[in-house]
């Protein structure tokens, strides 16, 4: 974070400094929320958790070096004292933010949104310092404490933003206005919190809605929901897409042997060839996204097709693929799942395959509502239709009908098996994998799936999945 006084603190956030004998000391640290994270000079925010509460570890913090920590009570060290620290965090962010001046590209979506992120992020680090949002921390509280991390020659902040209703993104963006608002898709994630797609897309729209006149939407071509929203935003609208008439397109799309697409991407100011290093189809959208906001931002074609062709995975468990000694490949995609995630994950594993042996660990999908069994059902069957050689459904009820869908699917019900755990999922591999074969791991993250991949690629003990 910049530098600021604790009296500059506390007036930004309308605080009341307790036990603090000098208010002109700064905070030149970073702003955490992990007493385990505080270094010399950090601002700690408490945060008071349902199982954890952050205001029993301000002594800690303080011994740590911590400068002051911001809490709702006085804790006997250092403190600013206000109401809401939620509301504290987010106000010290839009200031910080302000006083950079820095160019804030924001982005939104149902899936795809941190592997985006992840592509703009390396793309724009070629063309000036770059801050983004680590992992997928894109909600009230994770928004903040990234743009905090900015300093004075950060040029371009990329924040995710996550919802999970109507009114979650336009907060985030009040505390972090952009001038770049990019719409990936909209999809049945969420959708039994939401209630239906177009509910998702009312959401999702927030972001266009509050860019200014010289802004700028970047919306997907593809998606009818999403190019709808140009509709809604005074900001001047970049398309990009296969659509004919994107702005930032691909044409010729292919994938190679190992099931990494290569295409030829045109943008307005020129056409240039990328081939990715990560896998399947479904990047495609992903690269273009980020090639659009590239050029919004004065990159050549040649630049950004060089900078894509050369990005790799920065987030963990997002389409990892670890080959063993053995041959045989592991594809970690245990994060999270959603429909579309799910049947992208499951065409990139049928490209891979390529000739061997696919395997589809699966579990269930969370947040699908009454679509749930219909979803999970379509699934299994997908599987099978891509000739995936064996789906392994993973858990209760849901992961059932993910088996039941495949088992309908199929010719001789071999096509599938439904197992009740993780340590029942790694048994099986671990008896039935040969050299060449090919494992995607992948469900919703409170699952714990990545256990399996986890398991398989530490050659781990019976037992020791579960201990995870």
């Amino acid at each position: 974070m910049i530098a600021l006084s604790l009296a500059e603190i506390a007036e930004i956030v309308g605080g009341q400094p307790h036990d603090i004998p000098d208010p002109s000391v700064t905070v030149t640290g970073p702003v955490v929320i992990d007493s385990r994270q505080v270094a010399a000079g950090s601002l700690f925010v408490a945060f008071a958790g349902e199982r954890v509460d952050g205001h029993d570890y301000a002594q800690r913090a303080f011994e740590a070096g911590c400068a002051v920590v911001l809490a709702a009570r006085p804790v006997g060290v250092p403190a600013i004292v206000v109401d809401d620290v939620q509301a504290a965090l987010g106000a010290l962010a839009r200031d910080v933010v302000r006083r950079l001046g820095t160019e804030v590209v924001a982005l939104t979506g149902s899936s795809g949104k941190t592997s985006t992120k992840d592509l703009i992020a390396q793309v724009l680090q070629r063309h000036a310092p770059t801050v983004f949002t680590p992992g997928s921390l894109n909600n009230e509280i994770g928004l903040p404490l990234t743009a905090l991390t900015a300093s004075a020659d950060t040029r371009h902040l990329v924040l995710e933003m996550g919802a999970r209703g109507i009114g979650h993104i336009r907060y985030l963006t009040g505390l972090t206005p952009p001038r770049i608002g990019l719409v990936l898709n909209v999809g049945t994630a969420h959708i039994g919190e939401f209630g239906g797609r177009d509910q998702i897309a009312l959401a999702k729209g927030e972001l266009v809605e509050v860019l200014p006149e010289d802004g700028c939407a970047v919306l997907n071509a593809d998606d009818p929901l999403v190019r709808a929203m140009a509709s809604r935003t005074k900001a001047r609208v970049l398309l990009f897409g296969e659509a004919k008439d994107a702005d930032v397109r691909a044409e010729n799309v292919r994938l190679t042997a190992s099931g990494q697409p290569s295409f030829s991407l045109h943008t307005p100011s020129g056409c240039s060839d990328v081939t990715l290093r990560l896998y399947g189809e479904h990047h495609v959208s992903n690269a273009l996204a980020a090639a659009a906001v590239a050029h919004e931002l004065g990159m050549s074609a040649d630049e950004i097709a060089r900078a894509l062709s050369e990005a790799g995975t920065l987030s963990r468990w997002r389409m990892e693929v670890t080959e063993r000694p053995d041959g045989v490949t592991v594809v970690n995609d245990a994060y999270n799942a959603n429909p579309e995630s799910m049947r992208a994950a499951l065409r990139a594993l049928a490209a891979m395959g390529n000739g061997r042996r696919t395997w589809a660990v699966l579990g269930p999908m969370a947040e699908l509502g009454d679509d749930s069994l219909a979803e999970h059902d379509a699934v299994g069957r997908l599987a099978v239709r891509l000739n995936v050689s064996k789906l392994v459904a993973v858990g209760g009820r849901e992961a059932s009908w993910l088996q039941l869908g495949a088992y309908n699917e199929g010719s001789w019900g071999e096509e599938s098996v439904h197992v009740s755990d993780a340590q029942a999922a790694v048994d099986l591999l671990r008896s039935e994998l040969r050299p060449g074969d090919v494992v995607l791991v992948k469900a919703s993250r409170s699952i714990g799936l990545e256990r399996v991949a986890l398991a398989l690629l530490d050659n781990a003990v019976e037992g020791e999945v579960a201990a995870r």
